[in-house]
């Protein structure tokens, strides 16, 4: 299993949140703020198996590509992902 941590820009947060469910994928929301220009954006998480990784990569990329706004600076990205190698999930 993967744990998908990803930062979204706030205006994109709603079109990957909806894309991702359509798949199925469930996902927890966090407001975050971060940055040289300290926008607000929102950090999701998201279990997933190993298998499905790429889908959730491309859905997000898919949508970060189609944005009419592009990042400001070459250090900045519309969505900063991290994957993290997760042991366990429980469900109560």
């Amino acid at each position: 299993m993967k744990l998908i941590t990803a930062i979204i820009e706030n205006d994109m947060i709603y079109d990957v949140v909806k894309a991702l469910s359509a798949y199925n994928f469930r996902t927890t929301k966090l407001s975050s703020t971060g940055g040289f220009l300290k926008k607000g954006n929102t950090t999701l998480l998201i279990g997933v198996e190993d298998y499905e990784v790429q889908k959730v990569l491309d859905i997000i990329e898919e949508i970060s590509k189609n944005r009419a706004e592009k990042p400001e600076d070459d250090h900045s990205a519309n969505a900063n992902i991290f994957i993290l190698d997760l042991d366990d999930r429980k469900r109560f």
